[in-house]
């Protein structure tokens, strides 16, 4: 009796232990990815330890995830999900409703129209034209609407789709991000985009995908315009939580539907994305400045750290055939939203300018 009840625990513990080298295995390779993404060649390109850690990852799942244990397995999808959700909600930690309030009217309203519109445009795009699924198509417009691949994991974790679909809409955000950043300061100072100090901050904080990559762009105009840009990008990450609320209730809708259609009943209880409110809760936190400047600096350094652990665990999990499906429409369709940043959001720009002006 002894001997069979055992058996149970012993598996379990075993499960167990696994499942924390899985982790152990992520936490080690996203280091390695940190020190990577420190170099200078690769920091001057603009590209997070996320972004770095999604492709190795994909490299080493699909080159040499045979000798990974499968017990493993389990502790890079904790990374790869709950880890997730929690790093997401920290990362409230880097806004500020003061900050906000600094760029006023113009900034939120160029915010809001900008992430409403391209979401629109993208899911439209992808669906409709390019053929795309659902979840694809919603993640491709997520990165590039709100703040690129942190953006994406949100999205990922609330649709909870598979992870070859969040990396070809990473693959996204880092081709036309990337570019964004060396190709807006070349129009704006070959005196294309008709912009004044503000306008490009708008512009740039209101259209490029990651927040480094903003930065980077702006940096070449002016600290003026770096400043209202940052400023104008945290509140398109500040929208990343009604934008997932109003997401989760289609989603919900659609999944009652369907449920409804095939056993003739339509309950089914709404999951909130719990870790969109703990974003909110955290900006909360720092906009009342209740943690000291050292204290969320720290936590900051280690959700950017746990997001590149959720991103290289993605990446794992990742695997080039299930990409190479839809990745050309998948790519298609983050160039038709590009077009859509640079052309409409310049029109957008212009637009609110006038109307505060």
């Amino acid at each position: 009796m002894s001997a069979t009840s055992s058996t149970p625990l012993a598996h379990q513990r075993s499960s167990t232990r696994g499942q924390l080298n899985g982790v152990l295995f992520v936490a080690l390779f996203a280091a390695a990815v940190t020190r990577l993404a420190a170099l200078p060649a690769i920091a001057n390109l603009g590209l997070s330890p996320l972004i770095v850690g999604i492709v190795g990852g994909a490299i080493y799942g699909n080159a040499l995830r045979d000798g990974m244990p499968e017990s493993w397995a389990a502790g890079v999808n904790f990374s790869a999900r709950r880890l997730l959700r929690i790093a997401v909600a920290f990362f409230g930690l880097r806004v500020s409703l003061q900050e906000i309030a600094q760029v006023g009217l113009p900034g939120l309203v160029e915010s809001v129209v900008i992430v409403v519109s391209t979401l629109i445009v993208g899911t439209w795009a992808g669906m409709k034209i390019m053929k795309l699924d659902r979840d694809t198509a919603l993640l491709t417009a997520a990165g590039s609407a709100i703040c690129g691949a942190a953006a994406v994991l949100a999205f990922e974790s609330t649709l909870q789709s598979k992870p070859h679909k969040s990396a070809m809409a990473v693959g996204s955000v880092v081709l036309f991000g990337t570019l964004s950043m060396f190709l807006y300061p070349v129009l704006y100072r070959a005196g294309w985009l008709h912009l004044d100090t503000l306008g490009a901050g708008l512009f740039f904080g209101g259209t490029i995908h990651e927040v480094a990559q903003v930065v980077g762009a702006a940096s070449n105009v002016s600290p003026e315009a770096t400043h209202i840009a940052t400023i104008v990008k945290m509140t398109r990450v500040m929208l990343l939580v009604p934008v997932l609320l109003v997401v989760g209730l289609w989603v919900n809708r659609s999944a009652r539907g369907a449920h409804g259609a095939h056993h003739g009943e339509g309950a089914r209880k709404l999951a909130v994305p719990w870790f969109a409110i703990g974003f909110l809760a955290c900006v909360v936190v720092n906009s009342l400045h209740m943690l000291p400047e050292t204290v969320t600096h720290t936590v900051n350094g280690l959700d950017t750290f746990a997001l590149t652990m959720a991103m290289t665990a993605l990446g794992i999990e990742t695997r080039i055939s299930q990409i190479r499906q839809a990745g050309p429409r998948a790519l298609t369709t983050g160039f038709i939203l590009y077009v859509w940043l640079i052309g409409g959001g310049l029109a957008i720009t212009w637009g609110v300018e006038r109307l505060f002006a």
